[in-house]
């Protein structure tokens, strides 16, 4: 669960991390390298999205303000039977603590703030 948020980063429980961040059900991971919202592909999530069973769909926190990831990004997952919900970053990580809460099957990819 995102505890909070530091800089452009994210705090979970006592780590933090000071740019983007990856999540799923049982890590969080720096995402260091993290793309603009514009050049986001599958590829840039690394193996974000290999879970057995995959995830239901992707949360996708696109920094301080929402916008859309680029169509192609959103048809690759699509073909993979995951869906994108996108919103600005902080919105993201409070989605993120309540669906898991909820103990939703899913990913999140959270670009810097």
């Amino acid at each position: 669960m995102v505890t909070g948020f530091q800089g452009r980063g994210f705090r979970v429980r006592d780590d933090v991390f000071p740019g983007g961040l990856l999540l799923n059900p049982t890590r969080a991971l720096a995402w260091s390298d993290a793309p603009a919202v514009d050049a986001l592909t599958v590829t840039a999530l690394g193996d974000l999205l290999d879970l057995d069973p995959a995830p239901e769909f992707l949360l996708l926190g696109t920094g301080t303000g929402l916008r859309q990831p680029p169509r192609a990004m959103v048809r690759a997952l699509e073909a993979r039977g995951i869906g994108v919900e996108a919103m600005d970053s902080r919105a993201a990580a409070r989605a993120w603590g309540v669906l898991r809460a909820e103990e939703r099957w899913i990913v999140a990819a959270l670009l810097p703030l």
